[in-house]
């Protein structure tokens, strides 16, 4: 299964380097897209809940790195407001996939 990480730069100017166990994360968000906090969040719960599931799917266990980096998110989010732009998805998607 292919993994992959993503950047963001919080309103504070802080980047968060994430890590999802699947590509997932490209079909919810878009380098150099902005999004409130609240939307980064529930984007990122949607990509990390899904790939999780996938990992589940495929091993029959709970990728515990998704999980874990969902946490981190909503850490870094709780009482956080402003915009989260998001910086890199690597790897970026080739054609075939897109």
């Amino acid at each position: 299964m292919p993994e992959m990480t993503f950047s963001v730069r919080w309103p504070d100017g802080g980047v968060q380097h994430c890590y999802s166990p699947s590509l997932v994360v490209h079909n919810h968000l878009e380098v150099g897209a902005e999004y409130t906090v609240e939307e980064f969040t529930a984007r990122a719960r949607t990509a990390l809940t899904e790939a999780g599931e996938r990992v589940r799917a495929k091993f029959g266990m709970t990728c515990t790195s998704a999980v874990a980096q969902l946490a981190a998110i909503e850490d870094r989010a709780a009482g956080t407001v402003g915009t989260v732009r998001v910086l890199a998805l690597e790897p970026p998607l080739s054609q075939e996939e897109s």
